[in-house]
This record gives C-alpha cells, sequence and structure tokens, in this order.
C-alpha cells in the first residue's frame, strides 16, 4: 500500500459496533463522532481508523513485545537436526492477528490498523539494511507483563529516604505510600479474594495469642497477678522498637498460633515464657500481607492506566516478602524503619481505614500469621476485679520432695457490703458523684483476656532448624605475572 493511501486509509472510521473489545468500545461511543463505519456502512459513534492506531500503538508499547524473527542457535541445531521432530515457529502472532485479538476487531480491520502503523514506522536506511521496523506485516508479537522497575527504583528512594534523610516526615514518602496502599481496599488476589481480611466476633479470626518471655520470677509474677495490664500491649512510650512499630509506639503484637506466639518472642535457655489468648470483641479491619502475593489485576490494555495498575500489582506481590524478610539484631534498628513508617501511615494517614496488619511468621515458617493491632485497635479490657481485692501469684510449690513448678493465682475479694440509701439532696458541685471522669484512654475496646487460658513454658532447650553446607578449602601456589 502506497504512502498517500494509507493517508487516505487513516481518515476512514469504525464504529464502536465493529470493535468487541470492551474499554476501547466504551472509549468509541463516549468519545466518538457519529460517521459511516468502513466495515458495516452503519452510521453510529466512531473512531478515525488513525485514532485506534495510536490507541493500538500505545497498548503494544506497555503490553507487548516482538519475539525474535530467527532461532537462536541452540534452537536452529535442534530444528536442522535429522533426527529432531522439532520445528521452530517464531512465538507469539504474527503482527495482524496480534492487533485482530487484542482490539476484538475483524481481521480486515486488523490489517488496514497494521499498514497505518508499519507506514508510520517504516524507515528507508532500516528497509536498506534488511531491518525490520515495528508492526512490520511479517513480525510477530507476544503479550507481556509490564515490570515494576520504576516501582522498585521508587522504593529504594524511599527507604533511602528514610533511613538517611527525613526519618520521621517526608512528603516524598508520604506520596509513595498512598500511590501503593490507598486502594488498597479496591484490590483482590487470583481468586477474588479482598486483601483486607475481616477480624473479631464470627470471623475466622476470633482470637490473637501473645507471649512474653520472663528471665525473673518477680516480674512473672506480677504478670501472673494482672495480666491484663502486663501481658496486654505496653503503655505508650515504654513500648520498645518492633518489625511495625517505632520505639514508644504502643502497638499489641499477637499471633493466630501458640506456637507462633512462643517462637516470635525468642526466649533464651532458662526463661519462662508466659502464653495467653485474647479475644478479639469487635470488628477489626487487617490487612492481610501474605495475600499481597497473590494480589491480581484485571484490565484493558488500552486503559492507559492498566500497566500502572500491574506495575504496582507486580511490586505489591513482592513487598510481601520484604516486609516479613529476616532481619538480624545489628540491623532492627535500620532495616525496620521502612516497615515502620508502612504501618505508621497505614495507622494514622491511609485513605483506607485499617486497624492492624496480618503478616508471615519468619520465626515459625509457612505456619499461621503474625498480627499487629495499631495504638487505637490496641485497648484491652480490665479484669472485672472487685475493690479491695488482694491477689497472690506463685510459681512454685514445696513438696516432701522440694519445690515443683506450679503456677497458681489466689484472688481474696472483700466481703460485699450492703448498698448504702442515697438521699436526694440538693445539687453540690462537690458532689464527686457529679464530677466528670478524668481525661484517661478514650479508645474503643478491643481485646479481653482470656486469663483461664494462661500457659507458662519453661524454656529448657531449643531447637535449630538449619541446611548444612560444606566449606572447601584450597591451596594454591603463588604465580608472578610475566609483565
Amino acid at each position: 500500500m502506497k504512502h498517500w493511501e494509507v493517508d487516505d486509509l487513516g481518515d476512514e472510521a469504525i464504529c464502536a459496533s465493529c470493535v468487541s473489545e470492551v474499554y476501547l468500545r466504551a472509549e468509541i461511543e463516549k468519545h466518538g463522532t457519529d460517521r459511516v463505519c468502513r466495515y458495516c456502512n452503519e452510521e453510529g459513534k466512531s473512531f478515525t481508523l488513525d485514532e485506534v492506531a495510536e490507541s493500538v500503538e500505545r497498548a503494544f508499547d506497555s503490553h507487548y513485545s516482538r519475539t525474535p524473527s530467527e532461532p537462536s542457535g541452540y534452537e536452529r541445531a535442534m530444528h536442522n537436526d535429522p533426527e529432531s521432530t522439532y520445528d521452530w515457529e517464531p512465538r507469539g502472532e504474527s503482527t495482524v492477528y496480534a492487533i485482530m485479538n487484542a482490539a476484538n476487531i475483524s481481521e480486515a480491520a486488523a490489517t488496514d490498523i497494521q499498514s497505518i502503523l508499519a507506514d508510520k514506522h517504516s524507515d528507508f536506511d532500516a528497509a536498506a539494511m534488511g531491518e525490520e521496523t515495528a508492526f512490520a506485516d511479517d513480525l510477530h508479537y507476544e503479550e507481556i507483563m509490564p515490570g515494576d522497575e520504576e516501582w522498585q527504583a521508587s522504593w529504594r528512594s524511599f527507604e533511602k529516604s528514610i533511613k538517611t534523610e527525613a526519618r520521621f516526615f517526608s512528603r516524598t514518602g508520604a506520596t509513595q505510600l498512598a500511590e501503593l496502599f490507598d486502594h488498597i481496599d479496591e484490590m483482590r488476589t487470583r481468586d477474588g479474594k479482598p486483601l483486607i481480611e475481616e477480624a473479631g466476633p464470627g470471623t475466622q479470626f476470633t482470637h490473637l495469642y501473645r507471649a512474653r518471655a520472663f528471665q525473673s520470677d518477680a516480674k512473672l509474677v506480677r504478670a501472673l497477678e494482672r495480666p491484663d495490664l502486663e501481658l496486654a500491649a505496653p503503655p505508650p512510650g515504654v513500648a520498645t522498637a518492633g518489625r511495625m512499630n517505632a520505639k514508644g509506639i504502643s502497638t499489641f503484637y499477637g499471633a493466630t498460633d501458640p506456637e507462633i506466639a512462643l517462637a516470635e518472642v525468642r526466649p533464651p535457655v532458662g526463661s519462662q515464657v508466659a502464653i495467653s489468648r485474647f479475644a478479639i470483641v469487635r470488628p477489626l479491619k487487617l490487612l492481610n500481607l501474605n495475600a499481597l502475593k497473590y494480589v491480581h489485576e484485571n484490565g484493558s490494555v488500552f486503559d492507559p492506566q492498566y500497566a500502572y495498575r500491574l506495575g504496582r500489582m507486580m511490586f505489591l506481590r513482592s513487598l510481601s516478602a520484604r516486609m516479613a524478610r529476616p532481619v538480624m539484631p545489628d540491623d532492627q534498628d535500620s532495616e525496620y524503619l521502612p516497615t515502620q513508617a508502612i504501618a505508621d501511615y497505614l495507622a494514622t494517614e491511609g485513605k483506607v481505614p485499617l486497624d492492624g496488619i496480618l503478616f508471615p511468621s519468619v520465626q515459625a515458617g509457612s505456619v499461621g500469621l503474625n498480627a499487629v493491632l495499631f495504638y487505637k485497635a490496641s485497648r484491652c479490657e480490665a479484669m472485672d476485679i472487685p475493690v479491695g481485692t488482694e491477689i497472690e501469684a506463685s510459681t512454685a510449690r514445696q513438696y516432701e520432695e522440694g519445690w515443683e513448678r506450679e503456677y497458681t493465682v489466689i484472688e481474696r475479694i472483700p466481703k460485699p457490703e450492703p448498698d448504702q440509701p442515697k438521699t436526694d439532696g440538693p445539687y453540690d458541685p462537690l458532689d464527686f458523684d457529679w464530677v466528670e471522669p478524668p481525661i484517661g484512654d478514650h479508645r474503643e475496646t478491643t481485646l479481653r483476656i482470656e486469663a483461664d487460658s494462661i500457659k507458662v513454658h519453661a524454656v529448657e532447650s531449643v531447637r535449630f532448624k538449619t541446611i548444612e553446607h560444606d566449606v572447601t578449602r584450597y591451596r594454591w601456589a603463588k604465580t608472578e605475572p610475566d609483565f
């Protein structure tokens, strides 16, 4: 087809009815003009073939790749081997059929669009040297997954910034986190499941287990006496830094299984670990990092935002491993900063309301999940202990054979006093029944400790799962260079 013929061809129209690809068809119906279609001879909302060709070119730039026109050396040898049944063919589809199947249009329309694009990319010098140019009719294309290189580079920049430049506030970092997480509630896994899990009554996550290691009996005794205070989340200001919280920021770390809770505290031999079950008493929304590995995006290659979403999808799949990877104790201060920043953003700044995060256990492998509840969702209900109750806990008991470990808690409650009748009188501003309660913790209660579930594990030994590797040692004679 001559160049001037292609120019005339570009002005021809194709109507929405002749395009079956959903997104492209909707664009024609929304932005097209009323013209007579070249392929069905009906008048309706239409794009020119030049306009459709531009859409095809953008889609192919992001979502398709040209496949080799010649076999590799190995493939050529296999093809030429008389004893081999291998018959080399280029991967993918020829240009016309790739366009036809991408846009869901007729072969005639795809051939016309291929002619327009081939003419646009034709090059006299390249043709003289026998080089192929884009959209030539004898090329082959295959659909590819857009990469996440830009997201990876952005993440490296974020990590560098949070570690070395703006640890506590970074406008750039906030923008990057917003791009990643502000639509997390709309994303789904391959099987259609949301990335945000419901927790609380009537869900699969009704309880969490929390462990605390003790190296002295005195601290353990205090915890057994008031586990609602000592085994729950620590008070703000005294909380140590963790994977998902900065120092001083109180959060509740728990696990879906007591074995995981035990493994996560990494207790030393000789210590004692108290593990309690906490009931989740109200509905919570938790981001499941494990589900990020299976996040999936549906869309059209003709949607300019689809490549962006696919790149984000690819990055989020790798982010799960990044956020849960093992971190050496010497590196925790710096390596935890990115995950702390993410958790802080999701807890306080994110558009999607979240109460915490579920994430894989580094210590326990692939069984079960860890959970962190943000400060706003980590309040534990106080135990119902009458005023004046004396509590005594012990970790051992003496028998004839000597002292043996035995954990008991005794509550001595006062005798109930008869109710005193209250006489009505005039308003007294000094009457404490009229005084507003002092300012305190106004967070909604989320957890209730189940005191009867507490178990204490005395750590006698630790077992490690390792991969053993041999070390090969060489000894070579030194050689002097010739020059």
